[in-house]
């Protein structure tokens, strides 16, 4: 057939079958995914319960040592991102991601054993060791299942499950709590124990659930995997020189019902290569580091997650702060978290539509913003608490967005999986910070926290606007055809044999989301 401008066809029968095929990738992917994710932030958040449930008390913890803590946790976190995604394609998602999440799972369990700072430090190591891996692997899984605007959507499904952890954990502190003397251990120690056993159940359920990629999924029938395999690679399919360009894919191609369709890259010397192919390479993974949007994005998300970490950390504190104290301090924990996973979910949606990433971002943090302005000025309780609605609100939706980012604006696999865990890995690095901006001696009103919480949440923006403009700023240069010596430079590194990797979003008809 001919292979010109390949676009979506009006048949009822195709635009039935996506929706079919998305419906059922959805209800098989995405339940499993929010779970592992959920566990995650509620493990990694639960000492900020136990915190306020006698912790320092019972391990005699004093000045920063409960700070320490909780910093430690990010050091083996950042450094296993990396590595864990170059290693995630062969070893196959379904199975290497719930096993880290049953080992941690584990740990978790056994941070309900610890008796003195020693031991927490310890265990906190390991546990950021073990999750380390999970983000970057569920973001790079979800773009090997997902055409690229479909993505946030289920970003925004499994990150609202963070939100909900926030609700979850405190209402699973407060009844756990209730335990306490029971097999004569305090209540702060049965929240581990409980909340790591349940983690390692969800994992061992999820690894029989997910499939490791379309091909493998057992749920789908053989005419909708050739579908969904189809509809991918159009989406992927990558030209290294115009010559050899039979078609350009449009984000919308769908291929006909029952038609049989070659979506592949011709590469110099008549080699066909599509990105499921594609070997490792070190210079894809110097090209994931030069990305200039990864370090933007990065520091975006830095700020971000300084706000996001510290919030869901010290909540507690800030809520015991406010006058309320043991069970009543840990259901308070949990309204301003119902508008934020309702935005969440609502931001995911009409992001995809509008195909809008960064403006979003842009929008959102001024909200934040003012929440936490509020908290610095506030002069009763109930105006502080109605700013944590605020900084709530604000922050939670912004995740699901810049996550999605690094997936849709790079192409080639081991370039993405770089670019990807990357981000995650420097922006991880405002965990060290989140966990030191507050403490017990700026109670009750913890002006200083705030001050240099809201200082990187206005970074975090002014990081965000420079990407958004950068990506106009090359869109416009692409279509305006002047980037087409890269074509040439590729074809040098081909015809050198200094690559084998596709071209990927160096391509001058690539273009970045905003």
């Amino acid at each position: 057939m001919s292979m010109q401008h390949f676009t979506s066809t009006s048949d009822q029968n195709v635009r039935s079958m996506s929706r079919r095929l998305l419906w059922k990738l959805d209800i098989h992917i995405l339940p499993s995914l929010a779970l592992l994710w959920l566990a995650s932030f509620i493990d990694r958040t639960n000492i900020g319960n136990a915190n306020i449930a006698g912790l320092p008390q019972d391990l005699h913890l004093h000045g920063k040592q409960f700070n320490i803590a909780l910093a430690v946790f990010y050091v083996p976190y950042i450094l296993v991102e990396l590595p864990s995604n170059w290693v995630l394609k062969r070893m196959k998602p379904s199975r290497w991601l719930p096993a880290w999440v049953a080992i941690w799972g584990i740990v978790t369990t056994l941070s309900g054993l610890v008796q003195n700072f020693s031991g927490l430090v310890a265990i906190r190591f390991f546990l950021g060791f073990c999750e380390g891996g999970l983000l970057p692997g569920i973001m790079l899984y979800l773009s090997t299942l997902y055409k690229p605007h479909e993505l946030q959507q289920r970003v925004g499904v499994f990150y609202a499950s963070a939100s909900l952890s926030g609700a979850f954990g405190g209402l699973l502190a407060s009844v756990i709590t209730k335990m306490n003397g029971i097999g004569g251990l305090a209540g702060w120690r049965w929240i581990f124990i409980l909340e790591g056993l349940a983690t390692v159940l969800i994992a061992i359920i999820s690894m029989m659930l997910l499939p490791a990629d379309i091909i493998s999924a057992k749920f789908l029938t053989e005419e909708e995997k050739v579908f969904a395999e189809r509809r991918l690679r159009i989406v992927n399919a990558v030209m290294p020189t115009q010559d050899s360009v039979e078609y350009q894919p449009t984000e919308d191609s769908e291929p006909e019902k029952g038609e049989e369709v070659k979506v592949e890259t011709r590469h110099p010397e008549g080699l066909q290569l599509n990105q499921e192919d594609e070997k490792f390479e070190w210079s894809e993974v110097v090209r994931g580091i030069l990305e200039p949007q990864v370090w933007m994005t990065a520091i975006s998300y830095l700020g971000i997650i300084v706000s996001l970490y510290s919030f869901s950390l010290f909540l507690p504190a800030i809520v015991t702060g406010l006058g309320h104290t043991g069970e009543d301090a840990q259901i308070h924990t949990v309204p301003p978290y119902v508008p934020a996973i309702v935005l969440t979910v609502v931001v995911a949606i009409a992001s995809d539509k509008l195909r809008w990433r960064g403006p979003f971002i842009l929008m959102f943090l001024p909200v934040t913003i003012a929440g936490y302005v509020l908290l610095i000025v506030a002069k009763t309780n109930t105006e502080r608490y109605a700013a944590v609605f605020l900084v709530a609100s604000g922050i939670y939706p912004c995740g699901p967005c810049i996550l999605s980012i690094m997936p849709n604006n790079n192409s080639g696999h081991y370039k993405k999986a770089t670019a990807v865990a990357l981000q995650l890995g420097i922006a991880n690095t405002g965990g060290f910070a989140a966990t030191f901006i507050y403490d017990a001696s700026q109670a009750p009103k913890y002006i200083k926290g705030h001050s240099i919480t809201v200082a990187f949440v206005a970074l975090a923006w002014v990081s965000m606007f420079c990407n958004v403009m950068y990506c106009k700023w090359e869109n416009k240069a692409r279509a305006e055809g002047r980037r087409q010596e890269n074509l040439v430079k590729y074809q040098e590194l081909w015809d050198s044999g200094k690559t084998r990797a596709p071209i990927g979003d160096r391509h001058p008809d690539f273009r970045f989301t905003l």
